[in-house]
């Protein structure tokens, strides 16, 4: 049945909205989608049930989500298919089917649930059954490769093996998709702490540039950004003992400026302030237009919703026909 066929060129990618984007989501992932949405049919969507495994404020969720899925259309990712987790039932539909096939010694095993959910009294449920609705989300659309960053590679390792032993007890229904470790785009660590990545959900730290910081926040953050304590000659240079400055120089070049005969660590960080508020201001502008037009954005997720209901029905159907629903 045709239906059961792999798309070769189908990329899939989903955020949880765990807090505000940031500078290194733009670099490192938005961007990248972007770019690649000329090769295929690109699906993004945002994972709201995901970030129900840990505690959580509704109405700051729902604030969260909006201000990323009008983040998405601003970063230019128009001619993909849009849309939100929980809009699409099929997801969590499908984790059902999934959280029936996997074991718990799996699950016991999974990194994310050891780093967060160990000893902790209340943990949600979940937390632990969380990979089986990743895997859902991957599943559903036949994706032959998903492209994914080192930390979630045991959880497409997981997918394969449920798709595996599913198929086997049950016939033939998923497409074992293949891990790819795209090229890496720019990985941005915190300017306060430069052995950490800038991440989403250490986004009211002083160290994170979100991509809605104000130009003069921004130049801020970048002023009190960590060096080292070096002021020879060639102090500014790309060095595993410099993180910080290496740091520094790796945004700067990805948000397109350059360091040729920069020799201080104050015309470094006036370089690269100028450099990420010239790569946010047409981000914001963008952003700003969308955000006054609610309608706009919500009509381009309904229509987002409804492809993605389309494409996955037929797969949510063939995997409830054999697993004798």
């Amino acid at each position: 049945m045709s239906h059961h066929l792999p798309s070769p060129h189908r990329k899939l990618s989903l955020l949880t909205p765990s807090g505000h984007l940031t500078l290194g989501n733009l670099l490192g992932a938005l961007r990248p989608m972007a770019a690649g949405q000329q090769e295929g049919d690109c699906f993004y969507g945002i994972a709201d049930l995901h970030a129900l495994t840990t505690p959580h404020e509704p109405a700051r969720l729902r604030d969260v989500v909006r201000e990323m899925a009008t983040l998405l259309l601003a970063a230019g990712l128009d001619e993909s298919t849009l849309f939100i987790q929980s809009r699409v039932p099929a997801h969590a539909q499908l984790a059902y089917l999934l959280e029936c096939t996997a074991y718990t010694g799996e699950l016991n095993r999974m990194i994310q649930f050891k780093e967060k959910g160990r000893g902790v009294d209340s943990t949600r449920v979940s937390l632990y059954t969380y990979p089986a609705l990743m895997a859902a989300d991957i599943l559903l659309y036949r994706p032959q490769q998903v492209p994914v960053g080192a930390d979630q590679c045991q959880h497409v390792e997981l997918t394969r093996d449920l798709a595996t032993r599913f198929n086997h007890a049950y016939g033939p229904v998923f497409t074992i998709p293949e891990v790819t470790v795209p090229a890496a785009g720019a990985r941005v660590m915190r300017l306060d702490d430069p052995s950490r990545k800038m991440g989403k959900s250490d986004s009211a730290a002083g160290g994170v540039i979100l991509l809605l910081d104000p130009p003069d926040v921004v130049r801020r953050k970048i002023a009190r950004a960590v060096t080292d304590s070096d002021v020879g000659a060639d102090a500014v240079r790309a060095d595993p003992a410099k993180p910080g400055v290496t740091n520094l120089l790796e945004i700067l070049t990805a948000c397109g400026g350059s360091a040729d005969g920069i020799t201080t660590y104050g015309a470094l960080k006036r370089s690269v302030a100028d450099a990420v508020v010239a790569e946010l201001e047409p981000l914001q502008k963008r952003y700003a237009e969308l955000a006054a037009d609610p309608a706009y954005v919500d009509g381009v997720y309904r229509a987002g919703a409804e492809r993605c209901r389309e494409v996955t029905a037929p797969v949510l159907a063939a995997a409830e026909a054999a697993i004798g629903l």
